[in-house]
């Protein structure tokens, strides 16, 4: 396996069990119909875990592109390899939210609330203001990405990047990434239901635009560059105080 199946597979593992437990909650007639905002934070943590446990060995488990960037920019990552791990990474997201409708057709059939359909995918504003829901991605992602500077061994690197220059989620265990998911979701994930990934919102979204589901309405591209831009953000920030207090 090469960084870049890796990275594809671990993300599509991510979506699929993150987007999954979103859709067992909020969709008609599943058996965790109602589970509630700790189902959904614990198994999106879970989630993390396993995309980590799959990718970490090969390619860093990075999962999304604001910790790629944001490892390039501290001089952690090669800039050379930025390109492929981002398509990597939406290529998965889209194929995880891919088999998640696969999975729950029947229930998508049944449940006549197209916000809940939609939440299936990506994310949605509580309360939409785009300055504050900016704001929310932005700090949200800044704590995911400089939290990871203080995980992670500087001497890891996955089996393409020579020299050894990958730093990512997988150098420190899965564990501890999945608990920093974890808090994430709790503490700050009310707002906008912590994207804190690019592609965790933009790969679904895309599919929930071209997949056939009964009455999905609309996709919510007015909101969607939010969280894409706001992790972008947050990463580039975090890596430059980690640059500057270093």
């Amino acid at each position: 396996m090469t960084a870049f199946t890796a990275e594809i597979i671990g993300t599509a593992m991510l979506i699929l069990l993150g987007n999954g437990v979103v859709a067992n909650v909020v969709l008609n007639k599943t058996k965790g119909n109602g589970g509630g905002w700790i189902v959904i934070t614990t198994a999106w943590a879970l989630a993390v875990y396993i995309g980590v446990v799959i990718s970490g060995p090969i390619s860093g488990a990075h999962l999304n592109p604001a910790v790629t960037l944001g490892l390039a920019y501290a001089g952690k990552f090669s800039w050379h390899l930025v390109p492929q791990y981002m398509l990597a990474q939406i290529l998965g997201a889209m194929l995880g939210a891919f088999f998640v409708w696969l999975f729950y057709k029947d229930h998508y059939k049944e449940t006549p609330d197209a916000g809940a359909k939609q939440a299936t995918f990506c994310t949605a504003p509580a309360i939409r203001n785009n300055v504050s829901n900016l704001i929310s991605e932005i700090i949200g992602t800044f704590v995911l990405v400089f939290t990871i500077f203080y995980f992670t061994d500087p001497s890891f690197g996955g089996k393409d990047a020579t020299p050894v220059t990958t730093i990512g989620m997988g150098s420190i265990g899965a564990l501890p990434v999945a608990f920093l998911v974890w808090v994430i979701g709790l503490s700050l994930g009310g707002t906008t239901g912590y994207a804190i990934n690019p592609v965790r919102d933009l790969g679904p979204r895309i599919m929930h635009a071209i997949l056939p589901i009964p009455g999905k309405g609309s996709s919510g591209w007015s909101y969607a560059w939010i969280p894409v831009i706001g992790p972008f953000v947050g990463a580039l920030a975090a890596a430059g105080l980690y640059i500057i207090l270093k």
